[in-house]
């Protein structure tokens, strides 16, 4: 029996004070998780690097929640995407 991956996405800016609790929430059921950065400036990028799971991209915000929501998603290779 194959498994089907999951691939979490997430666009975040600034988040130093939640982002550590809600990538290892993550971590017992995600198969990657996908971070989009769009130019913090706080602890957040080193958090990210620092959980295994997490594929990090430090890209910028284009005042376009979409364009970074695919920009997410284009990172991800699991079978689902949530």
């Amino acid at each position: 029996c194959i498994m089907a991956t999951l691939s979490v996405c997430l666009i975040v800016k600034n988040e130093e004070d939640v982002i550590e609790r809600c990538l290892t929430s993550l971590t017992s059921f995600a198969d990657e998780i996908c971070v989009y950065d769009t130019g913090s400036t706080d602890n957040t990028v080193n958090i990210c690097r620092s959980i295994d799971k997490v594929k990090l991209v430090e890209g910028e915000w284009r005042d376009d929640f979409s364009w970074a929501r695919n920009q997410s998603f284009q990172m991800a290779t699991g079978d689902y995407i949530m």
